[in-house]
């Protein structure tokens, strides 16, 4: 039932471009990012409070475009997690995952019976209405198969876990945090200090040495292939507030000659 194989992308080297929806959770978004060739979109539930009515209907409107997409929700609670999968979002991102007990919650939280203990309710949103009589257990393994579950590093903790989280099944991706990292880490921004590098690479290596892909966050096109270069396969190009901004701001100063 996926829209597309999210899950395929997964751990493959081919660089993954999308972008982060803060903002316009409009009907057309997703149409558009797949007519501009965008991969994948994350729908930012941590710092928007953009509540779950509205993850249903971007949902939707991703489903219509055959555009993955993934939900960051707010929190590692347990309600977060499978509600946001229950809209039938391709996958969520859980921030600040630190270890790999915190890890396992998550997992028990996004996966059916025999992989966690996630509610049963079938027939709904992640199953398209679909009305189905096929006994439970190929359901659940049909969606744990479908359901992408990437967990943020952003802190020090994080950082030295990963390789034991990346070791474990069921986590697909890790995802960089870098802004909260780097304030862990207490030198907020400084992303050429040395810890932070070192947690990055940490987390960079331990991704590639578990055959699970690593994603970051960039500031604009340029960083994202300088980010890409480093081995992160998964790449946003900043968010929907942003690239507007940096559109709006470059056409303006050509008109204006500036």
């Amino acid at each position: 039932m996926p829209t597309v194989g999210l899950r395929s992308l997964m751990g493959t080297r081919d660089t993954k471009v999308g972008t982060f929806l803060f903002e316009f959770a409009t009907p057309g978004i997703g149409q558009i990012l797949k007519a501009a060739g965008a991969d994948f979109a994350v729908l930012d539930m941590e710092h928007t409070g953009f509540g779950f009515d509205t993850v249903r209907q971007v949902v939707r409107y991703c489903q219509a475009a055959a555009l993955p997409l993934v939900v960051r929700v707010p929190s590692q609670q347990r309600h977060h997690v499978s509600r946001a999968l229950d809209t039938g979002a391709d996958g969520v991102m859980v921030p600040i995952v630190s270890s790999v007990e915190q890890a396992k919650a998550v997992l028990d939280a996004a996966k059916y019976w025999p992989d966690g203990t996630r509610g049963v309710a079938l027939g709904l949103a992640h199953e398209r209405f679909a009305i189905r009589s096929e006994p439970l257990p190929p359901r659940f393994a049909e969606q744990n198969a479908r359901t992408a579950v990437i967990l943020q590093i952003e802190d020090p903790r994080g950082a030295a876990s990963a390789d034991a989280i990346a070791a474990l099944p069921g986590v697909d991706m890790l995802w960089l945090g870098h802004n909260d990292l780097s304030v862990a880490l207490g030198k907020p921004g400084a992303f050429d200090d040395a810890d932070f590098v070192a947690a990055e690479q940490a987390t960079i290596a331990a991704a590639r040495r578990h055959g699970k892909s690593v994603g970051r966050l960039a500031i604009d096109a340029h960083q994202g292939a300088a980010f890409a270069a480093m081995g992160y396969d998964f790449v946003s190009i900043a968010g929907d507030v942003w690239l507007l901004q940096q559109a709006f701001a470059a056409g303006l100063a050509t008109v204006k000659g500036r």
